[in-house]
């Protein structure tokens, strides 16, 4: 009997597919990712099963599995890569020239811009608490060093404008943050780019226009 942690032959070949190949294997795991968050979107992560997005991109569940291990893998892939982007950038902007009102403008318009980009996979983690699922998982302790470093760019870019007197103090720079971070995340029960009359990036705007009217020490 084989060990129970021995790869099995599917996950062999993927694995090997992944690292070795070509540009049409990357295009159709892509387009599996794309028609899951589909599937995740109408039935739930929770009540989603691989086989109805076997069904949603026109395969069985033995070619899927070719391309994906899994429906955790897929939203892991998903939401992990976009969380790790939204984190470089926001450190991008910190480390950038600017003032801390452009900088946080720019932080909060091109948050609502990845919810946008990325949906409905960032509006799923919110709204099942998915980082609940494993928070002991290398993943979730992942995901978690991810979000804890974007919160610290946001706290920082507060301070910043406090010390050079282009905010003023209103409370304290985590509650700032944490109230930017729930204003964006908010919009999972309203947004949908698909249909929304207003773009993410009028959105994003609008609501760094009232998170600096209410910061900085000269109105708008």
């Amino acid at each position: 009997m084989a060990a129970r942690d021995e790869p099995s032959a599917i996950s062999r070949r993927r694995a090997a597919a992944l690292d070795e190949g070509g540009a049409a294997y990357r295009e159709r795991r892509a387009a599996i990712v794309r028609a899951a968050g589909d599937v995740f979107k109408r039935h739930g992560f929770r009540g989603t099963k691989i086989g109805d997005i076997a069904e949603a991109v026109g395969m069985d569940r033995a070619t899927i599995y070719y391309y994906v291990g899994g429906k955790e893998e897929l939203f892991h892939t998903a939401v992990g890569d976009a969380v790790e982007r939204n984190c470089l950038r926001a450190e991008e902007i910190l480390a950038a020239d600017g003032t801390p009102p452009e900088k946080l403008r720019t932080l909060i318009t091109e948050l609502m811009v990845s919810y946008a980009d990325n949906y409905p996979y960032l509006y799923l983690y919110i709204q099942e608490d998915l980082s609940a699922l494993a928070p002991r998982s290398q993943w979730g302790r992942t995901m978690a060093r991810y979000n804890k470093r974007y919160e610290n760019v946001l706290v920082a870019i507060v301070e910043d404008g406090l010390a050079d007197g282009s905010f003023h103090a209103t409370t304290r720079p985590w509650v700032v943050a944490y109230g930017i971070l729930g204003m964006v995340a908010w919009s999972n029960r309203w947004f949908d780019p698909e249909t929304s009359t207003v773009p993410a990036a009028e959105i994003g705007a609008a609501y760094a226009d009232t998170v600096l009217g209410g910061l900085l020490r000269e109105p708008l």
